[in-house]
């Protein structure tokens, strides 16, 4: 069924993802097990974190702007690496933020709205 052939299609997907962020991993450690079982665990959460993000983009309105900002962030980050070193704390700090913004912005308009 055509169903099947697009679930093989994104399980290979995955799994070129997969062996594709192992150097990425060995960078980190050496330590085989850490490495393996990273990837696995990242296989088995990417799928149920999409359906997580799926459902709060329909729950809070404005969250699409706040993940444009993130994405926005990180690409800077990627640019600008050899000139700018900016702290992993303060780049959680700005994931949090941002995502905290568009939850907030939603619930207050969303508020505002339905009081008029």
């Amino acid at each position: 069924t055509p169903l099947f052939v697009a679930l093989i299609m994104v399980e290979t997907t995955d799994i070129m993802f997969a062996f594709d962020s192992i150097p990425a991993i060995f960078a980190i450690t050496t330590d085989p097990f850490i490495v393996f079982t990273s990837n696995i665990f990242a296989i088995l959460g990417l799928r149920s974190m999409y359906f997580v993000l799926a459902s709060m983009l329909n729950r809070f309105e404005h969250l699409k702007y706040s993940l444009v900002i993130i994405l926005f962030f990180v690409a800077f980050k990627m640019l600008a690496h050899k000139w700018v070193n900016l702290p992993d704390l303060l780049s959680l700090i700005i994931i949090f933020v941002s995502l905290l913004a568009g939850v907030i912005i939603s619930l207050w308009l969303t508020g505002r709205d339905k009081k008029k």
